[in-house]
């Protein structure tokens, strides 16, 4: 019962895991624009893995898809391999789960085919959630790079009189920080790497329950003080008709047949 309760709650912690991760690949603010020293705060750019969008305060967005491979940063190309890996693995692990299912009769399936499927299930589930992991991560380590070393030209007064008013003089280059899909990818990557825990641990209590059983005979020696006892059966009356009388009156064992 245990091992079927804790089977099920990682099905469900998993494919709460797999629609986040999902979530995360197709939402497009993976970094956005940081604002806290820009003057104009109706314009904002955010981009993600697919496409690179410009936001206003009146709600209305303009998104531009990226329409080439070769020119996207490596980083940017593996970032997309890995939460596209994450995704199929966890989708083949949810369908294999279904099947593994304890609450779930498939025909005449026996538990410890349904234990290894439970195994199979939970370890693509774990490994799906670490390739999550790892991609948004490292979309993060390319934001915190590009805003440590991304600053802004040097503006306002100057002590010679000269200079702009409010820093605006000289090139602003954006920032960018983390966006919603970045804490939305990493829930879900660890939702999804607790699930496959989960089934793993569900699999060692199913196999424990799962043990064949044999029907053996027993055998009881017999002890020194044993006693046999034999049967008295009577001995057969025969008949002595069938024998035949010699000719000075004994009988002979001799049988004749009469045609």
């Amino acid at each position: 019962m245990a091992a079927s309760m804790i089977q099920l709650i990682g099905f469900m912690l998993s494919m709460l895991g797999q629609f986040l991760i999902s979530a995360a690949t197709a939402i497009d603010m993976w970094s956005l624009q940081d604002r806290s020293f820009s003057v104009v705060t109706n314009f904002y750019t955010y981009s993600g893995l697919w496409n690179s969008c410009v936001g206003t305060a009146y709600g209305t967005t303009q998104c531009r898809p990226y329409f080439t491979i070769l020119g996207l940063p490596a980083l940017l190309q593996a970032v997309r391999a890995l939460m596209i890996v994450g995704i199929v693995l966890g989708a083949i692990g949810g369908l294999i789960a279904i099947f593994s299912l304890k609450c779930l009769k498939m025909g005449n399936m026996e538990d410890n085919i349904k234990a290894t499927m439970t195994l199979t299930a939970g370890i693509m589930f774990l490994l799906g959630g670490v390739c999550a992991i790892a991609g948004v991560s490292a979309f993060a380590n390319l934001i915190v790079q590009s805003f440590r070393f991304t600053t802004y030209a040097d503006g306002g007064f100057s002590m010679m009189g000269g200079g702009g008013i409010g820093g605006l003089t000289g090139s602003l280059t954006p920032r960018y920080t983390f966006g919603p899909a970045l804490f939305v990818g990493w829930i879900g990557g660890a939702v999804l790497v607790i699930g496959g825990v989960m089934m793993c641990l569900a699999c060692r209590g199913m196999s424990s329950d799962a043990k064949q059983q044999y029907n053996g005979m027993s055998y009881k020696a017999s002890s020194h003080h044993t006693i046999y006892k034999t049967e008295a059966r009577p001995r057969p009356a025969f008949n002595d008709s069938y024998r035949a009388q010699s000719a000075d009156g004994r009988m002979s064992n001799q049988k004749f047949d009469y045609v």
